[in-house]
């Protein structure tokens, strides 16, 4: 489950509501494509913007559809309380697995961030990812920190930030992290521009955006990097620099993985949550002349 290719999906939404008959169109299509788990309420998945009812209603639907694909459930909220309730709702609902951002109005010191994860996997009868994404919660893991939360009962994972581009920095980045942490604890990738080479410098999973909308595209690049096959993964991964540019010109994934998924036809638009909007205007013809280009599957 904390290896191989976790595709994070959308919850396709606007302002009436979860656009359920979306949300299982699209962890159907995961299942098909056999990833090796269903990352539901990740940052993609805008889990911050749900309620407790809404985000509980979202893990059921991936699960009940998700076949046998492990479905990790994500519980970031800003208090401690409301965090162990969503991880309650979760391990109800049947996910195999958390995901805990630390979220925060006010700036988290690592003494807070410990205790947040101390509290919960106190309690957890499930497996725990860390979920380090410092643009979407502006605290920044030290390694030393992953070291101490890797120690608690029930963390299986860490989902880190993109590796150095100069693949001996890359490499020697994860072993100083391994150095630090339990051999049962994996190291995830994120930051879809630097997936491949953190596959290949030693992570044993890539937490994908893409993967949520185009599995098959991101299944090769994992696949290419399990084999051992690191120019493979990287060729394929330098296809997609068109689209990691986008990326990073407009603040990001989600706004033009949104885009994407209305494009083809998989979402309605709108499909997040306000004032979010996807990608528009001259950005949004850039997407669909690259999306054909491209043929992502």
């Amino acid at each position: 489950m904390f290896s191989g290719l976790s595709a994070f999906p959308l919850t396709p939404m606007n302002e009436s509501g979860i656009d359920e008959a979306a949300f299982v169109r699209l962890i159907e299509r995961l299942a098909d494509a056999s990833v090796d788990s269903i990352g539901a309420l990740g940052s993609t998945g805008s889990y911050a913007y749900l309620s407790r009812a809404e985000r509980a209603r979202v893990v059921k639907l991936a699960v009940e559809h998700a076949g046998n694909v492990p479905v990790i459930a994500g519980i970031g909220a800003l208090r401690t309380s409301d965090v162990q309730a969503l991880s309650d709702d979760a391990q109800k609902a049947g996910a195999s697995a958390v995901l805990l951002a630390p979220m925060s109005y006010q700036q988290l010191s690592a003494d807070e961030v410990f205790g947040l994860y101390e509290t919960v996997t106190r309690s957890l009868s499930v497996p725990l990812c860390v979920y380090d994404n410092p643009g979407t919660t502006h605290f920044e893991f030290s390694s030393e920190l992953y070291g101490r939360i890797a120690q608690l009962p029930n963390v299986r994972s860490i989902k880190i930030p993109g590796v150095p581009a100069n693949p001996a920095a890359a490499k020697a980045h994860i072993e100083s992290l391994r150095a630090l942490i339990p051999s049962h604890v994996t190291l995830g990738v994120s930051g879809d521009a630097s997936a491949a080479m953190g596959l290949n410098s030693g992570c044993e999973a890539w937490y994908s955006v893409i993967g949520g909308l185009f599995p098959k595209t991101a299944l090769a690049i994992t696949r290419a990097a399990q084999a051992g096959d690191m120019k493979a993964a990287t060729r394929l991964s330098e296809r997609l620099q068109p689209l990691w540019a986008l990326f990073d010109q407009h603040g990001g994934s989600l706004r033009v993985v949104a885009a994407a998924a209305e494009l083809q036809g998989v979402v309605e638009h709108p499909c997040l949550p306000l004032p979010l909007k996807a990608l528009d205007g001259t950005g949004r013809q850039q997407l669909a002349v690259l999306l054909d280009e491209l043929e992502l599957a």
